[in-house]
């Protein structure tokens, strides 16, 4: 397994990151775990959660993926071997609508989330901590002044955003230079090769823009982490449409080049997107979310693809 340093001063994690968005509600605890195993057995170390994952899901707290990955953890003895991710800020509040009305980012409602995820996962860090969602109810000195205190602590490492635009990204890293605050230094957002129509509507998601790619390029040491990298399975599978985000004449263009070079490369289409992330000019860590270690196996696969510099200049130009 490949790695990539997370950031300026941040750990060395695995080139891939197992998503565990669905472990515990729509993946089962021992096929959850057997995707974790296979996944550390084949050397990879970055793992992301969030405390809300996955409320949505009839019966389910929002707390099972933090839950089962602290039982995991305790029963293999390997969290020093880990570089571990959650999030908070996302939450629904009981009985209100969402996501008119989510937990946000305030000081203490910050601090009392990460204790809360910490207890789940069974340790006394998080390496890699994301505001979830920006939160415009909330300064965004006060969150930046409740991370500095609990990066002081030693219960967070590393500060990420995630469904941030770039100027709120721009705005909190300027912020936190001024005061000598650590900033965000891992940014993860919805992100793949099919490029969504300019108008598209994600509602609380927000997707890699341009403006957030150039960004991303013009401040080194700040890494991507893509999350839906492969569209719920949309590429590789007929009956299933990225939705109506991608219809658009550029996304059609970008899929006939996708067609060719994954026939060139004998490589499967899941594989050749993401050896194009891997590959982005942009230091990018693509999220996997799979349901069962074929999916995982597959995905791991795309570490030993190389696509050439004329592969990469075509799928990059087309659209």
């Amino acid at each position: 397994m490949k790695h990539r340093a997370l950031g300026v001063g941040g750990p060395e994690a695995s080139a891939l990151c197992l998503g565990a968005m669905t472990f515990g509600t729509t993946v089962d605890e021992g096929t959850a775990t057997a995707i974790l195993d296979r996944f550390t057995e084949a050397g990879g170390t970055f793992v992301d959660t969030s405390n809300n994952y996955a409320f949505w899901v009839p019966g389910a707290t929002g707390f099972e993926s933090e839950e089962l990955l602290g039982r995991w953890i305790r029963s293999r003895g390997n969290r020093e071997s880990l570089v571990l991710a959650s999030k908070s800020g996302a939450r629904p509040v009981p009985g209100l609508p969402f996501p008119e009305h989510i937990e946000g980012l305030a000081g203490p409602v910050l601090r009392a989330a990460v204790e809360g995820s910490l207890r789940r996962l069974g340790t006394d860090r998080l390496d890699v901590h994301y505001a979830h969602v920006a939160d415009p109810n909330t300064p965004v000195e006060e969150t930046l002044g409740a991370y500095a205190g609990l990066v002081g602590d030693g219960k967070v490492g590393l500060l990420g955003c995630s469904n941030h635009t770039a100027a709120q990204l721009f705005e909190a890293n300027a912020l936190a230079a001024r005061r000598g605050w650590p900033g965000y230094r891992c940014v993860q957002q919805r992100h793949s090769y099919l490029m969504p129509r300019p108008d598209a509507d994600f509602g609380v998601q927000a997707h890699a823009d341009v403006a957030l790619l150039d960004h991303l390029a013009d401040h080194p040491g700040t890494v991507l982490l893509a999350y839906s990298p492969l569209l719920g399975g949309a590429y590789g599978r007929p009956d299933r449409s990225p939705g109506e985000q991608y219809d658009w004449p550029g996304a059609k263009a970008r899929l006939a080049v996708l067609a060719e070079v994954t026939a060139e490369t004998g490589a499967t289409v899941n594989q050749v997107v993401l050896a194009w992330l891997l590959a982005h000019p942009v230091p990018t860590v693509p999220v996997l979310g799979v349901s069962s270690v074929a999916q995982l196996d597959e995905a791991l696969g795309a570490l030993e693809l190389r696509l050439d510099e004329d592969q990469l200049r075509r799928l990059s130009e087309a659209g």
